[in-house]
């Protein structure tokens, strides 16, 4: 143990990489439905390599704390600034609620019990799963003019009051949100679920195109019945409304061809017909007679990724747009925000929703052409894009106003969140610079803050234990009412002062609070992915409140 010790001291890259291994293993212990994940295994990880008293150079956990930031704002840029129209209205105001009520709740509990601002600042950032005020208060307490041994207790002391609360916090709000709410509420979460999905779909199911032993979607060919002789081919299309029906291939007089709308049909025509599988098995709805014509059905169908940037289509509905646009393409998977989200035919498009759409390649280039521009998949990312990214937003971080004697700034740190907003919102407009592929992305994103918190933690390690007893048993009970607390407000708030529907509602909560737990949680209760389209925007729009309490924390307690 000696010699091992020895060596990462000397070699303290090699107890990083031990942290991060140590750490996912740990985060993938369960208790019952609650996982303690990759932060917290990282932390904790870290705390156990830090007995041995690692020394890590303050700059490296920088810049993976804003490789992480830039990442987050990328990725809810189009969310974050979407929330600023007036639609988004209801989830934006249920997160100021949520997130001031935060701060109000934190700053009183830490006065009351004589917390410390590190204290403080951890509190908050575990109830409220949010890492990133680790690093801004951190930063914040760094320009206080304290000594370095002062400096060093409280932000070891964030480590300590995060890892408490972070592990009592996620728990009771995964609980809180997924089981109590609905009660206090008097609502069945299952039935609000089902009955809003009949709502927005009016009734009729969307067939989805999926790859499983039962196909949603089929094609089979006919040779035309008499009653199509003389029609084109969009009659037929339109005949069959509200279902999709698209008439893809021709045969005529042995020749096979690509139909348009205004084609019209004779005698002896053969046609490929793909449709929702339903459409053929309908009583008294018929093609013709049905063969086997192996050489017209073989034609290609592949997918594409298509990204809405076109203006002019935001916020039209997916019926709208599979009237006027759409002919030959098949919806797989609606994407917002990172987060794939149920979609029926009034489902309202957002800019920057990524679409995984099903057709033949012209189709494909078509749509693609048409809504934005296809995610070509490539494993190179734009390198200057995020290098600019980051340096601009740490300029603007850099600003700094003083209150009370306190500086406070956004730091480099949150500039780098800021600009990765901006970033992320100008991709999904000018979709031309700027790809971060999602694999990337995960690298920064979870990586990055692995590597931060996994510092935090061994710089914390020596006097973790003892700053531990120092707060207390106490600070269980803290986190559950900080933790609490926002939430009950919010869903009160929401429910009887805005009318959210309870599923959208508690979706909205989740985001907010930027509980991805709570999210699933949520979902497998309604027995249903609905929730999810209360959560986008409000998570985009938490996570730079809650971030910004960082500093003003510190200010409030100092």
């Amino acid at each position: 143990m000696t010699e091992a010790a020895t060596v990462l001291r000397a070699n303290p890259e090699l107890a990083i990489f031990l942290t991060l291994a140590l750490g996912f293993v740990i985060g993938r212990i369960r208790v019952g439905a609650f996982q303690i994940g990759n932060v917290v295994g990282t932390l904790l990880a870290g705390v156990l390599v830090g007995q041995l008293t690692i020394t890590v150079a303050p700059i490296v956990k920088i810049i993976f704390f804003d490789l992480f930031l830039f990442a987050t704002g990328y990725k809810v840029g189009p969310q974050f600034f979407r929330g600023l129209k007036k639609n988004a209205g209801p989830q934006v105001l249920l997160t100021i609620v949520l997130c001031v009520t935060s701060l109000v709740v934190t700053v009183v509990a830490a006065k009351i019990f004589r917390y410390d601002v590190g204290t403080a600042a951890g509190l908050m950032a575990g109830a409220f799963t949010e890492s990133t005020v680790i690093g801004t208060a951190s930063d914040t307490i760094g320009r206080l003019g304290l000594s370095a041994a002062e400096q060093t207790r409280l932000i070891n002391n964030i480590a300590v009051a995060y890892a408490v609360s972070y592990l009592v916090g996620t728990a009771f709000v995964v609980w809180l949100l997924s089981t109590l709410a609905p009660r206090m509420l008097g609502v069945n979460l299952a039935d609000e679920a089902r009955a809003l999905d009949a709502q927005m779909s009016g009734g009729t199911e969307v067939p989805r195109y999926e790859m499983s032993g039962y196909r949603a979607w089929d094609v089979r060919a006919y040779t035309i019945g008499s009653a199509w002789i003389g029609q084109t081919v969009g009659v037929i299309e339109r005949r069959f409304a509200p279902d999709r029906v698209f008439v893809q291939r021709l045969r005529r007089n042995g020749q096979i061809a690509t139909p348009a709308v205004d084609t019209v049909l004779q005698p002896g025509d053969t046609i490929a017909v793909m449709a929702p599988r339903h459409v053929f098995f309908a009583s008294g709805r018929t093609f013709g007679d049905e063969v086997e014509d192996v050489d017209l059905l073989r034609f290609e169908l592949s997918t594409a990724d298509v990204v809405l940037t076109n203006a002019a289509l935001a916020e039209s509905t997916l019926s709208t747009l599979a009237a006027d646009r759409a002919r030959g393409i098949v919806l797989i998977k609606l994407v917002r925000g990172g987060e794939e989200i149920p979609f029926t035919a009034q489902t309202v498009l957002n800019r920057g929703d990524l679409l995984r759409v099903a057709g033949t390649p012209d189709d494909l280039a078509r749509i693609g052409a048409t809504l934005g521009y296809i995610e070509r998949a490539s494993a190179e990312t734009d390198v200057v894009f995020l290098g600019l990214g980051i340096v601009v937003g740490g300029l603007v971080g850099l600003l700094s106003i003083t209150v009370s004697h306190v500086p406070l700034s956004l730091t480099t740190s949150g500039g780098a969140l800021v600009m990765g907003l901006v970033f992320g919102w100008l991709r999904s407009v000018r979709p031309t610079f700027g790809r971060i592929p999602e694999p990337a992305l995960w690298v920064f994103d979870t990586i990055g803050l692995a590597t931060f918190i996994g510092i935090v933690g061994l710089s914390a390690g020596p006097s973790f234990v003892s700053g531990l007893r120092a707060t207390g048993p106490s600070l269980v009970v803290v986190a559950l009412f900080v933790a609490a607390t926002p939430h009950v407000a919010a869903i009160l708030f929401g429910r009887y002062v805005l009318g959210i529907n309870p599923v959208i509602l508690l979706g909205a909560c989740a985001g907010a609070g930027t509980a991805t737990a709570a999210l699933r949680a949520v979902q497998d209760q309604a027995h249903s992915k609905l929730p999810v389209l209360g959560y986008t925007v409000p998570y985009a729009i938490g996570n730079i409140l809650l971030t910004a309490w960082g500093p003003v924390i510190v200010m409030l307690m100092k």
